[in-house]
């Protein structure tokens, strides 16, 4: 493995689970293991890598499909926890986090940039409905790579700690006609399209738009969702809401897909 920057894979991301892998020749990471700890290992084994070997899990927010797996593998594999003060009372009684030795819990505060290792991490907080979401940026050796999902809108303060970024995994949750027409209940489609709910197809794009410089090579598109969206109509609207923007797609950088339930190739930033 060379020095220079880093490696990641982004195991599985979508409203069912999700899970981002990152290593350095230092450090091995999750953020978050929003899927069984079964799948989180087989996942892992995709990319030829092993739970045992993981030194941390980072914790962007207690919903669900970020924290299912968290508990079995802490207890599993000994590794340790973090995630906000707020984030740590809020799975205080999720019976996915369960029991977890306190050596193992520690405290990442937004807006604060933690070293690990040879790598330095910096949290932000998001838009969303869970008691204190926060993401984070890796930036090793002059290179970045950015996670930003779960988050109704994004501000001028957030695209600003973000811009310029190696890489991105940005969300792409709905499309707003499907949403609309959809069988979800009201209020819940009101929860989605709020500015405490999922970027729509549109929104990554605009988010994209304002934050990729002339360092960015790739993004993703995260945390689809199964009912309101469709793989190919995310794309294209990414992809022609950038050349509309006249911003080099295909060229300068190129954006691919993620999945719920297959890793990306571990690659090199």
């Amino acid at each position: 493995m060379s020095d220079i920057g880093f490696k990641y894979s982004i195991l599985a991301s979508g409203s069912s689970g999700n899970s981002f892998y990152l290593e350095t020749p230092k450090k091995k990471i999750l953020v978050d293991a929003g899927l069984s700890g079964k799948k989180i290992t087989s996942l892992l084994g995709e990319i030829n890598r092993k739970p045992e070997d993981l030194d941390a899990i980072l914790i962007t927010h207690e919903h669900t499909d970020h924290i299912h797996g968290v508990g079995v593998l802490a207890r599993k594999y000994g590794m340790d926890l973090y995630a906000n003060e707020k984030t740590w009372q809020a799975m205080e009684n999720s019976k996915y986090l369960g029991k977890v030795d306190s050596s193992q819990k520690h405290i990442f505060e937004m807006g604060k940039t933690k070293t690990f290792g040879d790598i330095d991490i910096e949290s932000f907080g998001v838009s969303h409905d869970a008691a204190a979401p926060q993401f984070y940026r890796f930036m090793k050796d002059d290179k970045s790579f950015v996670m930003l999902t779960d988050t109704g809108y994004v501000s001028d303060r957030m695209a600003g700690i973000v811009e310029n970024s190696d890489g991105y995994l940005i969300e792409s949750n709905h499309d707003v006609e499907i949403l609309r027409a959809g069988s979800y209940a009201w209020r819940l489609k009101q929860r989605i399209l709020s500015d405490l709910g999922h970027l729509s197809n549109e929104d990554g794009a605009d988010a994209m738009i304002r934050t990729l410089g002339n360092r960015t090579k790739k993004i993703y598109l995260g945390h689809l969702s199964k009912e309101n969206n469709i793989k190919e109509l995310a794309h294209m609207t990414m992809v022609n809401q950038l050349a509309q923007a006249d911003l080099g797609v295909g060229v300068d950088f190129q954006v691919y897909d993620t999945s719920p339930d297959t890793a990306t190739p571990l690659t090199e930033i």
